[in-house]
């Protein structure tokens, strides 16, 4: 790694950020964009009845009286950064939302929102939502290639910390900026990105999206109307990088190598979940019910389960004794308690009570995590793990995945596997009837002339449970 950035680093990335044309994307590019924009919304509706975005509702004194953005899971509206406030909590209050390897962290919920929000309140056009989205999306995995890992294992929560950028490119694109208020948008942000990872299991790791959002958001609009900012925050000796990373840390040439070639929405895309908790448990979790089911095994039927994984998984995940439904989605020993116990995890499983049950603690103190010898912190092996079993006979079982950063372009869900989790999430708010139309405008975004139409199928009817309860 090289600790000299590039010379203007946030004028390169403006120029990149503003070059994107919807015309100029792969058929791939879009498809995935609008993969990812309706997973977000997704779990966005099914985090908007979580507590932790009622109290940060109610803490900022949004009341939703007025504004020109829904704020999802209910009727009301309010402006483009409260809403990004409090639908920000919402899409990762879940930790549903999707994941990807080279910013060590979750993508979409930082590019998505602020272009839907931006659509709605400039009554923008679906492809101009696909193509911010797809900008912000790689502007926060390149910037991610140029801190990861260090950054990510040094105790940063890059969806915040490196997504800030992302969340100023799908913003700036969409709002047309010229270059150079990009690139002051982008100094602006580089004041705003926050997160610690010793937040992580708690209310603030959901909040750390919303208000770095707000932040991106704000950054944005201020560039636009005229607030100036440093013209070398990126390679200023107290610059980003040397502040967040530290010299010889960081290479930050890897922020403009092979832009859009291919674009990251389609190389790694959108790493979906199938499970709603942390992505660093899923390929254990995936190992265990291969199992589960190959063997028709019970709890009962098991003595030890060890769990091997990359180093960088543990430092959060390896809680042997989660209090919460939030710290059981960072509790590898209770997502694979579950997982034996019931042959899946879901929803369900991360309420307060769910943790809380004494029927996991037994197959939980079975559990025991550490790092395998050949999934290192800069391996190509980061979301990886080996599940091996004891059982009751004396037989030893073993499965093993090297790399899977959830379900992406090259591992995609099934049309059946999407519309279970889609339907799993938006029926939290949202009736039986609203599915299919909901589902299928999101597909067809490209061809939506104002976004702000959709409301109506986003908008839950009058009696039925929302956010603001």
């Amino acid at each position: 790694m090289t600790d000299t950035a590039a010379p203007a680093l946030q004028d390169d990335l403006a120029e990149r950020i503003l070059a994107t044309r919807f015309a100029d994307l792969s058929a791939d590019a879009v498809h995935w964009a609008k993969i990812g924009i309706l997973d977000t919304i997704a779990v966005t509706l099914a985090g908007s009845i979580e507590p932790v975005t009622r109290i940060v509702m109610e803490s900022a004194g949004i009341d939703g009286a007025n504004g020109p953005c829904l704020l999802l899971g209910g009727d009301r509206r309010a402006s483009l950064l409260d809403s990004l406030l409090v639908n920000g909590t919402a899409s990762h209050a879940l930790d549903f939302d999707d994941v990807n390897r080279f910013i060590g962290g979750h993508p979409s919920v930082m590019t998505a929102p602020p272009a839907w929000a931006l659509a709605e309140a400039r009554s923008l056009s679906g492809q101009a939502l696909i193509a911010a989205y797809v900008t912000g999306f790689e502007t926060a995995c390149r910037m991610g290639r140029a801190v990861h890992p260090h950054h990510y294992d040094k105790g940063w929560h890059p969806t915040a910390t490196v997504g800030i950028f992302g969340t100023v490119a799908a913003s700036a694109h969409a709002m047309g900026l010229d270059a150079a208020r990009t690139a002051t948008a982008l100094a602006i942000a580089a004041s705003q990105a926050s997160g610690l990872k010793a937040n992580f299991g708690t209310m603030t790791k959901p909040f750390h999206v919303g208000h770095t959002l707000r932040n991106g958001m704000l950054a944005t609009l201020l560039a636009e109307n005229g607030l100036s900012a440093g013209d070398d925050v990126f390679d200023h000796a107290q610059g980003y990088f040397r502040v967040f990373n530290g010299d010889g840390a960081f290479d930050a040439t890897r922020a403009l190598a092979d832009w859009g070639a291919p674009w990251d929405v389609v190389a790694t895309g959108p790493g979906l979940k199938q499970y709603p908790c942390c992505g660093s448990t899923h390929p254990a979790i995936d190992c265990l019910l291969e199992l589960k089911a190959e063997h028709a095994l019970t709890p009962d039927d098991v003595t030890d389960i060890q769990v091997l994984t990359n180093p960088l998984r543990l430092p959060h995940t390896n809680n042997p004794d989660p209090a919460s439904g939030l710290e059981g989605k960072f509790s590898l020993h209770y997502v694979l308690a579950r997982a034996l116990m019931d042959g899946s995890v879901g929803l369900e499983h991360f309420e307060d009570a769910a943790v809380a049950d004494t029927a996991p603690r037994p197959i939980m103190a079975r559990v025991s995590a550490g790092a395998h010898p050949e999934m290192g912190p800069t391996s190509d092996n980061q979301f990886g793990a080996e599940v091996t079993l004891t059982l009751t006979d004396g037989r030893s079982l073993s499965s093993r995945i090297d790399n899977r950063v959830c379900r992406g372009p090259a591992d995609p869900m099934s049309d059946d596997e999407l519309w279970a989790k889609f339907t799993d999430c938006v029926g939290r708010v949202l009736p039986a009837e609203r599915h299919r139309p909901l589902m299928d405008a999101l597909m067809d975004l490209e061809n939506a002339p104002d976004i702000s139409a959709l409301g109506e199928l986003l908008t839950p009817p009058v009696g039925a449970r929302t956010a603001a309860e």
